[in-house]
């Protein structure tokens, strides 16, 4: 992990007027790259009689199956694919930066609003398909016509809400490491071990809780009729 110096910095590179941060693109990039591998390996030589491994990785998909059935009805198998890749992205993305030398994409801001705006616009077409334009128009107007502020003020907020959370929690996780590696000396291994043991668990939260709250606004456009 970089210096105290080099909290919330990143490398710039510009091109077109834009402004990217490189680092960030990096490590998006690695977590892909790691997601879509651990699914090649996960998935090759399935058995009938399941090791450990097969049995860990039925387990989690089943779990993250049955959370879709429950919220999303019957039309959510049809998300299954993005929700469950969604999950393994920000886990892997959220432990990312636990690596000396690596950080968590989710860390920066783009990143989580680029996702959290992703799902949103999904929400929106979604809506649009299954419940006619007009009907979607319509249900912004509910209850009553000046509701219209209100709903569309929340509907602002969802990915403004999803993306800060995630941000803040992965981007506070990091910070506390490196401070924890200045003051408290490598050989003390106990405090730095306990942090990165609750920094691994507030990971998997953080992705669980994305993942539920994109399954939520994702089966409100899918199954809701206003």
């Amino acid at each position: 992990m970089g210096g105290a110096h080099e909290i919330g910095a990143h490398k710039l590179a510009h091109w077109a007027g834009l402004t990217f941060n490189i680092d960030t693109l990096y490590m998006t990039w690695i977590s892909m790259a790691i997601v879509i591998v651990f699914v090649f390996v996960a998935t090759r030589g399935l058995k009938m009689v399941p090791g450990k491994w097969q049995n860990f990785m039925e387990l989690v998909v089943s779990y993250l199956l049955d959370q879709i059935d429950s919220n999303m009805g019957s039309k959510g198998r049809k998300m299954a694919p993005l929700l469950i890749s969604l999950f393994l992205f920000l886990l892997v993305a959220n432990w990312l930066g636990l690596i000396p030398g690596f950080s968590s994409p989710t860390s920066d801001l783009n990143t989580t609003l680029g996702l959290a705006l992703l799902v949103i616009a999904l929400v929106h077409v979604l809506s649009i398909v299954n419940k006619g334009p007009v009907a979607y128009i319509k249900h912004y107007f509910q209850p009553y016509f000046p509701f219209v502020v209100i709903n569309l003020i929340e509907e602002i907020a969802k990915p403004v809400t999803l993306s800060f959370r995630l941000m803040g929690n992965i981007f506070a996780g990091e910070v506390l490491i490196i401070i924890l590696g200045i003051l408290v000396p490598m050989w003390i291994p106990i405090p730095n071990v306990i942090w990165l043991a609750f920094s691994v668990f507030v990971g998997v939260v953080q992705a669980f809780i994305f993942t539920m709250l994109s399954m939520s606004y994702l089966s409100n456009s899918m199954n809701d009729s206003h």
